[in-house]
Formats: structure tokens, C-alpha cells, sequence
């Protein structure tokens, strides 16, 4: 690992480029990406795609991974592992996603 970087494992911050996740998330907005959050069916990650990262909502229907914009201006994407995604959304602008990991104080 190079100096001042983070950690493969540590949660880190985005800012949505473009409209594929509107109405949910609008461009401009700050999400923060945990690398080692629990991936399942409707979870939104950053997943690699033609060499790109992404953004996008994964579906899994019929044992196949499919990676689903929330525009409908835009395509969905099959993937053939779950080895493309990076990491799980785990906050919005300041706004924790209930689905995901809850510490106690």
C-alpha cells in the first residue's frame, strides 16, 4: 500500500457523477462506499465495468447478477460475478442507510 492511501478495507467517500440514480441520488451528492459491506439483492455499489467504476443497484434474479441504474434512460448491466464490486453504499449525504451496518456506542 502506498503512503497517505487507504486501506483496501476502509470506508471512503464519492461524489455521483451524471443522472443513472436519480430520483434516489442526485448528481453532486456525497456517498460513502464501505469495501467490506454485505453485498446482496438490491444493495447499491460501486462495481467495475469496461474497465470504469460504476454506480449502480445490484439485482440478482435466477442465480445472475445484474448491475440496475434507477434511470430508466439508461441500460442495466450483467455481470457474471459478484468479484466486479468494489464496495456497498453505506451513507448518503449525511443520511446512514438503514440497511447496513449499525454500531453500538
Amino acid at each position: 500500500m502506498g503512503t497517505g492511501g487507504c486501506s483496501e478495507s476502509e470506508p471512503y467517500a464519492l461524489r455521483v457523477l451524471g443522472d443513472s440514480m436519480q430520483p434516489e441520488f442526485k448528481e453532486g451528492v456525497i456517498i460513502v462506499i464501505d469495501p467490506a459491506g454485505a453485498i446482496r439483492d438490491g444493495s447499491y455499489v460501486i462495481a467495475t465495468h469496461n474497465d470504469e467504476l460504476i454506480f449502480r443497484q445490484l439485482k440478482i434474479y435466477e442465480e445472475k447478477y445484474y448491475l440496475q441504474p434507477l434511470n430508466d434512460l439508461y441500460d442495466t448491466v450483467e455481470i457474471e460475478s459478484l468479484d466486479v464490486v468494489t464496495g456497498v453504499v453505506s451513507q448518503q449525504a449525511g443520511r446512514r442507510r438503514k440497511d447496513r451496518k449499525h454500531y453500538d456506542r
